[in-house]
C-alpha cells in the first residue's frame, strides 16, 4: 500500500534531533495536556509542543519517528498529534489518518458489521504547513544588516548630497555616495548608525545598531557614485551609509536546541520601539557566535533580581540583592560575531532591559 503524503509529513524536528537527546533529564508533560490534538491553520510547532510539554523546545525528546518514513519534516492543518506512553515514558507521534471506513448506505455500524479500510491519498502543498515559530514577527529582521562593527561603519560609503537639491531622498531619488569605485555589487542597503550595542557587566561596545532606512541600486561607480532609492522606510539624509545587500536565502526553519556550551548574559536592548518586554518581542542579546550561539539556540530569561534596603538592619546602609527569578524563554533566530537577536517564545513575568539569560 502506497505511503500517504500525510504520513511522510511528520514534525520536522524529530528526525533532526533524534541523536541529541538529553537523556539526564526527564521530560515532563503540561499538568493541562490533552491526550490528543488536531493541528489547526495559524499553529505553530512550538504552540503545540506547548500544550504537551513544561518546555516546549523538548519536544524532539519525545517525538516517535517511524524509521521507515524517509521524510518527517512538516505537519500540516488537519493532522492529529497523539500522545502516548512506552515504558512509562511520555511519546508524541502524529495519528495515522491515512485510512478512511467505507460502509454501505444505511449501514448503522451495528457491532460486528463489516467495514472496509482504503487509503485516502491527501495532496497538501508543503507551503502549507505550519512553521517552527511565528515566522512573521521576525521577517524584517532576517536579511537586514542591524548590527555592524565600528570599522565596518569606518569603510562604509556614505550619502553627500542629493539630485535636484533634495535635503533628502525617498524612492525614485538620485543620491550621490562617496565613494564606490568598482566591484560587482550594485545593491546597497541604506543604514543609519545607531547605538552602540554593550556588554551589560563590563560595558564593552560589542558592535553598533546599524537601522535600515532604505535600498538602492548603484547606478554609477566614482566618488562620487550615484545611486537610485528604490524602497524606503525612512527619509535618506545625508550621512547615512551604504551596506552591499546580501544573497544569502534567510532562514525560514528554525531547530530549537540548548546551547553547545554555557551562556551566561543580559538582554541590552528591545527593538521596534517596546519598554516592557512580553512573548513575539525581539530581544538583543550581549552573547553571539564566539559564545557559541546560533539560529535555535534556546535561552531561559530570569528577572533580574533588585538591590533594596534592609530596612530593619541597624546599619542604615544594609542592602539586600534579591533573587534573580525565571521570567521567560527565548530562541535565537539571528546571531553575530558578539550578540544575537533573540524572539521571546514565553513571558510568564514582564521583562526587561538587563534582565539575564542562561541556559535552559
Amino acid at each position: 500500500m502506497p505511503k500517504s503524503p500525510h504520513k511522510l509529513a511528520g514534525f520536522f524536528l524529530g528526525l533532526i534531533f533524534s541523536c541529541s537527546v538529553i537523556a539526564a533529564e526527564q521530560v515532563t508533560l503540561n499538568p493541562n495536556h490533552p491526550d490528543r490534538y488536531v493541528v489547526v491553520k495559524g499553529d505553530t510547532l512550538w504552540d503545540i509542543s506547548e500544550r504537551f510539554l513544561n518546555e516546549p523546545w523538548r519536544w524532539p525528546d519525545v517525538w516517535q519517528v517511524n524509521p521507515q518514513i524517509t521524510n518527517p519534516h512538516l505537519i500540516f492543518p488537519g493532522d492529529t498529534i497523539v500522545l502516548s506512553f512506552v515504558n512509562g515514558k511520555p511519546q508524541l507521534s502524529v495519528a495515522d489518518n491515512s485510512m478512511q471506513v467505507e460502509q454501505a448506505p444505511g449501514d448503522d455500524q451495528a457491532k460486528g458489521s463489516l467495514v472496509k479500510l482504503s487509503p485516502d491519498i491527501r495532496t497538501t502543498k508543503i507551503s502549507q504547513a505550519i512553521p517552527a515559530i511565528p515566522i512573521d514577527a521576525i521577517q524584517q529582521f532576517l536579511t537586514r544588516p542591524y548590527v555592524v562593527d565600528k570599522a565596518q561603519l569606518d569603510r562604509a560609503p556614505y550619502i553627500v548630497d542629493f539630485a535636484d537639491e533634495h535635503i533628502a531622498a525617498g524612492p525614485g531619488n538620485k543620491a550621490y555616495v562617496r565613494a564606490v569605485r568598482g566591484g560587482n555589487k550594485t545593491k546597497f542597503n541604506v543604514v543609519r548608525p545607531g547605538k552602540p550595542y554593550r556588554d551589560a557587566d563590563t560595558g564593552e561596545i560589542l558592535g553598533y545598531e546599524a537601522l535600515y532606512i532604505a535600498s538602492s541600486e548603484l547606478q554609477r561607480t566614482g566618488d562620487p557614485a550615484t545611486v537610485i532609492i528604490t524602497t524606503s522606510e525612512l527619509e535618506v539624509l545625508k550621512g547615512d551609509r551604504l551596506v552591499p545587500t546580501t544573497r544569502d536565502k534567510p532562514l525560514d526553519t528554525f531547530f530549537p536546541k540548548p546551547p553547545k556550551r554555557a551562556v551566561h548574559g543580559s538582554i541590552i536592548a528591545v527593538l521596534n520601539g517596546v519598554t516592557q518586554i512580553g512573548q513575539y518581542n525581539i530581544v538583543v542579546i550581549d552573547r553571539g557566535r564566539a559564545d557559541g550561539l546560533e539560529s535555535g539556540s534556546v535561552l531561559a530569561v530570569d528577572r533580574r533580581g533588585e538591590v533594596v534596603r534592609d530596612t530593619v538592619s541597624t546599619n542604615p546602609r544594609d542592602q539586600v540583592k534579591l533573587p534573580n527569578e525565571r521570567a521567560g524563554t527565548l530562541m535565537v533566530f539571528r546571531t553575530f560575531p558578539r550578540v544575537s537577536f533573540g524572539l521571546i517564545m514565553r513571558a510568564t513575568n514582564a521583562m526587561h532591559v538587563n534582565d539575564r539569560v542562561r541556559n535552559p
